[in-house]
């Protein structure tokens, strides 16, 4: 009978190892992918700054009497939907991102229901 308890505290501490190394893999992948959305917001940000000085330089240049229009306009474009694609993108892996924690709590789940007496079984 003690060996039975034995063996069944060691399989319910591996069980509880490996849920804990999965609970750790999946936070250092929120962390990681937080940190990617922070990049590309960043990133995001930086060319909307670009484009909004540009658009400013734009202005200020009309009044000069040259083809400098051009090259600013072109450059405004492309900062601006630099920053465009890259919210888009950004918008995109949020709303598609799996939730939380849901690998761990997916095979707690699976543990509590393989741990449930089956229909035969007499509860204690």
């Amino acid at each position: 009978m003690l060996k039975v308890i034995k063996r069944m505290a060691r399989t319910l501490i591996a069980m509880m190892q490996t849920r804990a190394e999965l609970l750790a893999v999946e936070i250092e992948e929120e962390v990681l992918r937080l940190f990617a959305y922070l990049m590309l917001s960043l990133v995001a940000l930086f060319c909307f700054g670009i484009a909004a000085l540009l658009a400013i330089a734009l202005i200020i240049i009309l009044f000069w009497d040259t083809h400098r229009i051009a090259v600013v306009i072109g450059l405004i474009g492309v900062f601006g939907v630099a920053g465009v694609v890259i919210m888009w993108q950004l918008n995109k892996r949020l709303h598609n991102k799996p939730r939380f924690l849901s690998a761990t709590l997916n095979e707690m789940s699976k543990d509590l229901e393989a741990l449930k007496p089956s229909d035969g079984e007499v509860s204690p």
